[in-house]
């Protein structure tokens, strides 16, 4: 804490992460150059490699990572892996090495949670992080509210003002080896994109190819069963949270992608924000 390198974050949502594990490099891809034109007339660029083209990128195969709030991981096996090391200190196959290892420290035999290949029953052969990533693999999208004329109201104006261009409203799962979420449509609300957040948000850690003011478009699914927002959980307040959004450049970092769509948003009557925030609790 005294050295200023500690960062509160709340855990990411884990509605539907199959789904998400399963929409195709390309779908994300042509949908981050679709509506270009638009996109940077309101300065939304998205994360993009200068190389490739691609955004945040796995270096191990150069596909498009997904999942933490950098989009730091590729897969959700990989996502677990991560978590049961950095925030439990939990070693596995994928993470086989203590992340301390001081020679002071004593230390169990490692990976802690290994695949058991001794086990004759097969549920059991399995490590905890890969059951856990088929955990996550089948966890159900969430189910939205039924239509009222606020919500769909509110709807059309979370399109007019901008905020679908990165909060893409629906994406497709392509060939993936799971009949169960195969070829399906995904409400997810999110283009998994990397987008520049200003200073208002940025956190100074850098992941993967993310900077330190670089956040994944946020899946907005399930948000009306949420009660803190935004990556460090700052409030409960969703209007708070839209405003947050917008912030200008400093010394350190460019203004936000989102100061212009925000500036929209705040200038709807509150009757229509009321709509917007009725349409968002409601999905």
């Amino acid at each position: 804490m005294a050295a200023r390198n500690v960062i509160f974050r709340i855990p990411t949502p884990l509605f539907g992460a199959g789904l998400i594990e399963a929409i195709d490099d390309n779908t994300i891809l042509a949908n981050m150059k679709s509506l270009n034109a638009t996109k940077q007339s309101l300065g939304i660029l998205g994360r993009v490699n200068s190389t490739s083209g691609r955004p945040n990128t796995s270096g191990n195969d150069g596909t498009v990572t997904r999942f933490g709030w950098k989009a730091q991981n590729k897969s959700l096996e990989m996502f677990s892996g991560e978590a049961y090391n950095v925030e439990q200190g939990v070693t596995s196959n994928l993470f086989p090495h203590e992340r301390d290892e001081a020679p002071g420290c004593r230390f169990n035999g490692t990976p802690e949670s290994p695949t058991n290949f001794e086990e004759s029953r097969p549920l059991n052969v399995p490590s905890d992080i890969v059951k856990f990533a088929v955990f996550m693999r089948m966890l159900a999208a969430p189910t939205p509210m039924p239509d009222t004329d606020s919500i769909i109201r509110g709807s059309t104006l979370f399109n007019d003002v901008g905020c679908a261009l990165c909060h893409t409203p629906t994406l497709h799962t392509g060939k993936t080896a799971v009949a169960a979420l195969r070829d399906k449509t995904v409400n997810l609300y999110s283009d998994l994109v990397l987008h520049g957040m200003g200073a208002g948000l940025a956190d100074d850690v850098a992941q993967g190819n993310a900077r330190g003011d670089e956040f994944r478009t946020a899946p907005l699914w399930g948000l009306g069963k949420r009660i803190f927002f935004l990556h460090d959980g700052r409030t409960k307040d969703l209007l708070e949270a839209i405003r947050a959004h917008a912030s200008p450049a400093t010394g350190a970092y460019p203004a936000s992608e989102a100061d212009q769509v925000t500036g929209r948003f705040n200038d709807l009557t509150e009757i229509d924000k009321q709509h917007v925030l009725n349409f968002l609790r409601a999905l």
